[in-house]
């Protein structure tokens, strides 16, 4: 049997590319310098409080596990890339929040049914490729009447409309894989939670970016840092003329963004989701 013709074989392969690539670049740096509270309107939205057990899905380096922490929950943070885990592990330490870090596949979490009172994501279940066996993961571990929160990029916002820019200059994605923002979209999140949940709210919001003065500051910043960029760079690496045109649409991109005569900002637009199980 060859590796191709093995699905677990192939998962296994897809999921080691994913670990690799969110390992390139410092993921960390952009969660604490562009986004630094976006987990935390995450955290707040689900009520997270003093004795709750919480499960932040692809945590990454903690935006959201951190600060439910800090509100006085037990957390678990579960990522699958190793190197996300440790920056988080440092950043929790200087911060004084106890938090379990684990490494785990978001389709396949190595946890009990029912074992957590709040089931979280902060833009990370997002990029699991197969959508409904994230979603049912997060159903699964989550207790009868507990809380599942999402907040993910949406298709039409600033990262959304980024991934489509990137996407005729990445190899074609797996059979069955799915856009990442997909996520963001009302409709389809309903439609991956289904008749298990209850007590769907839904709010559009966005986060203010200060961070990038110019067009081709954005450009530099997400190709020297962001793991998603940094990998179709280097897949193009070889084409001086396809990066050149990738940075062109990245630049227009953001040029069409931001906004401000003082200072240039950015307004990224996000979809916060939050349900109960059903009983």
């Amino acid at each position: 049997m060859t590796v191709e013709s093995d699905p677990l074989e192939a998962d296994r392969a897809l999921k080691a590319r994913h670990r690799d690539m969110w390992a390139l670049g410092d993921y960390p740096a952009v969660a604490a310098e562009i986004i630094p509270d976006l987990g935390a309107v995450l955290v707040d939205a689900c009520g997270v409080g003093r004795g709750h057990r919480v499960l932040d899905v692809a945590a990454g380096s903690g935006n959201a596990a951190i600060p439910a922490a800090l509100a006085g929950a037990s957390v678990v943070a579960s990522d699958l890339t190793p190197e996300l885990l440790e920056a988080g592990r440092v950043l929790a330490a200087r911060r004084g929040a106890e938090v379990e870090w684990r490494q785990g596949d978001a389709e396949a979490l190595p946890y009990a049914d029912g074992e957590f009172d709040t089931v979280l994501s902060c833009v990370g279940v997002m990029f699991a490729p197969h959508h409904q066996a994230a979603a049912d993961e997060l159903i699964r571990v989550c207790r009868p009447g507990g809380t599942i929160g999402l907040l993910n990029w949406t298709p039409e916002g600033f990262i959304g409309q980024m991934f489509k820019a990137m996407k005729p200059y990445a190899p074609p994605p797996p059979p069955g894989a799915q856009p990442p923002p997909l996520w963001g979209s009302e409709d389809h999140v309903r439609a991956l939670l289904g008749e298990a949940v209850t007590d769907v709210t839904v709010r559009r919001q966005t986060v203010t970016i200060d961070r990038f003065g110019s067009p081709g500051a954005f450009v530099d910043y997400f190709k020297a840092n962001y793991g998603p960029t940094v990998a179709v760079y280097r897949g193009i690496a070889g084409d001086p003329d396809r990066v050149a045109a990738l940075d062109h649409a990245l630049t227009e991109l953001a040029r069409g963004h931001l906004q401000g005569e003082e200072k240039a900002v950015m307004e990224w637009e996000y979809l916060l989701l939050t349900a109960h199980k059903r009983d």
